[in-house]
């Protein structure tokens, strides 16, 4: 555990439209345990372990960012889980809770790991996991993941929830695929006490099928449901893009996030720092700055000054658009820059 704690707050970054820098997304490995359609192909070529930041590394970037006034780090992947290491990296941030700006550690998984896990993240100070599930029909499962058992996967759910973790499901609207079973996905989570966030697929990276062929505008969604339930606006938010309605039958929330109908960028507080180092300001733009070579060359001070640089190009909104460029907008895949 690396109880050397540098985080002494520094200026706070904030980019030329004045928002604030305080949420980090971390992505540990591009490495997933799992396969799915709309994620990666069926035999992804991975990047070299040489390539990937140590956990050494992560823990002085996250620094960095905490330094700078960030006060959440989002550990994604990949699946974050798969990396060997990670409850160093997981340990090293925790002592940084409540010692600095650094207020929150979660984490984004496949569950699958959970149980190696989940008592573990609660020790280190995690108290809430995104959790990806877009289906519960067994043979829609298996087939979207292309490798995956839904039934290990709610082993993981299950282990996450007896040792306390708040959990969340995340689940892809995919058209064709999963779109009939999202009210039941709805009223299990909303069974269990979980929130449930509904997310448009993205056209990033290069996958099996075409990206206008998978899309599903959850404003559709959203009337279905209306056919089901009985959706009341709220204002409630928890710090991502989400943007929620409580179901008045089951008093549930659940969450729209729409990259591709609906700009929600006027208020994004967050930058993404890839498994390699790469800084991206903006999921849908290719500005980037390079803090492995930053730190590897120069240290905390040619971080910083990358960091300074980088926020005079954070973009005011993502530019997705699947009728400009009908299939791969962006060339690097969600599990390279995190998910």
């Amino acid at each position: 555990m690396d109880r050397s704690i540098q985080t002494q707050a520094c200026a706070p970054l904030v980019d030329t439209l004045g928002r604030q820098i305080t949420y980090l997304r971390l992505s540990v490995t591009d490495r997933c345990d799992l396969r799915c359609t709309y994620c990666m192909k069926a035999r992804p070529r991975f990047l070299p372990k040489a390539d990937i930041l140590t956990h050494e590394e992560l823990t002085q970037l996250c620094d960095a960012f905490i330094r700078r006034g960030v006060s959440k780090i989002r550990i994604t992947g990949g699946e974050p889980l798969v990396r060997r290491d990670i409850m160093q990296l997981v340990d090293n941030l925790s002592c940084r809770l409540g010692m600095s700006s650094l207020q929150e550690i979660c984490l984004t998984t496949n569950a699958t790991q959970l149980p190696r896990y989940a008592d573990k993240l609660v020790r280190a100070g995690v108290r809430r996991i995104n959790v990806s599930l877009d289906t519960l029909d067994e043979r829609t499962f298996a087939r979207l993941t292309r490798r995956g058992d839904l039934a290990t996967t709610l082993r993981g759910i299950d282990a996450a929830d007896r040792a306390g973790l708040k959990i969340k499901i995340n689940a892809v609207a995919l058209k064709g695929d999963n779109e009939h079973h999202l009210p039941d996905l709805i009223a299990w989570a909303h069974g269990r006490g979980f929130d449930i966030s509904l997310i448009e697929i993205m056209p990033m990276g290069e996958v099996d099928a075409k990206r206008t062929d998978q899309f599903l505008s959850l404003s559709t969604v959203r009337e279905r449901l209306g056919e089901h339930y009985t959706l009341v606006e709220t204002a409630e938010r928890t710090g991502g893009p989400s943007r929620y309605v409580r179901l008045a039958e089951t008093g549930g929330r659940v969450g729209f996030i729409t990259p591709m109908s609906e700009n929600f960028c006027g208020d994004c507080n967050r930058v993404r720092l890839t498994c390699t180092g790469q800084l991206y300001m903006c999921l849908g733009g290719a500005g980037k700055v390079d803090l492995r070579q930053a730190l590897r060359e120069g240290g905390r001070e040619a971080v910083d000054a990358q960091l300074d640089e980088a926020m005079a190009f954070k973009p005011e909104a993502h530019a997705f658009d699947l009728s400009a460029r009908p299939g791969t907008a962006i060339s690097r895949s969600m599990a390279h820059t995190g998910g």
